[in-house]
């Protein structure tokens, strides 16, 4: 009896990261030929080119960012009136007569981020489209005394962009998915407590 596919644990799904198996042609034409195997030109050495295929990312990725702005405004104005010395008007005096007014205002306001991710993954290649290009994707887990690290990365890469040692910059990759994510008792102490988040979301301020 088939098992629905809801009924299926989070563990059973398709993982988008995992690695890709080479594939295998059953039908393998009958021409009396000793080798059957598929064409690999031979100034593309042991680059990788098909499905399968391992290659190295090396991740180099840099970004930063920043803004600012200020405004300032300046406004002011004043008037006078000297009353008649004769007359009805003359019970006023020259300083009940006066009126002055001054505004001013002044802001500013300035941003900036910096992201920073080093080191290297392996990846498979999944897919090879009939340009040239390549979709490939990995992850990599490594269990350390305090947590877990967990990098999973997937991109089109062209072949020309291929270091002769099978290596590639990230920044050549396009459509580039790079997910780097910590469990453990270091994550959370990096991590706002529960009672702290819920407050910061209903503080007005």
């Amino acid at each position: 009896m088939a098992v629905p596919a809801a009924a299926k644990s989070k563990k059973e799904q398709v993982n988008p990261y995992a690695a890709s198996a080479p594939v295998i042609n059953h039908s393998l034409p009958a021409n009396g030929s000793i080798f059957q195997g598929g064409y690999t030109p031979l100034t593309s050495g042991g680059l990788a080119g098909q499905v399968g295929d391992v290659l190295t990312i090396q991740l180099v990725e840099r970004t930063m960012a920043s803004k600012s702005n200020s405004a300032s405004t300046q406004r002011g104005g004043s008037i006078g009136l000297t009353p008649p010395s004769t007359g009805p008007l003359n019970l006023f005096k020259p300083s009940d007569i006066g009126m002055s007014g001054d505004q001013q205002f002044q802001g500013k306001g300035a941003a900036a981020q910096s992201n920073q991710l080093n080191g290297e993954i392996s990846v498979t290649v999944a897919q090879v489209y009939p340009n040239g290009t390549m979709l490939v994707r990995g992850e990599k887990m490594l269990t350390l005394n305090r947590g877990d690290e967990h990098v999973q990365f997937s991109g089109i890469v062209r072949a020309m962009d291929i270091s002769p040692d099978n290596r590639i910059l990230s920044t050549r990759v396009a459509d580039a998915n790079i997910r780097y994510v910590g469990k453990g008792e270091i994550a959370r102490a990096s991590r706002q407590g529960w009672l702290g988040r819920f407050f910061s979301m209903i503080s007005p301020f």
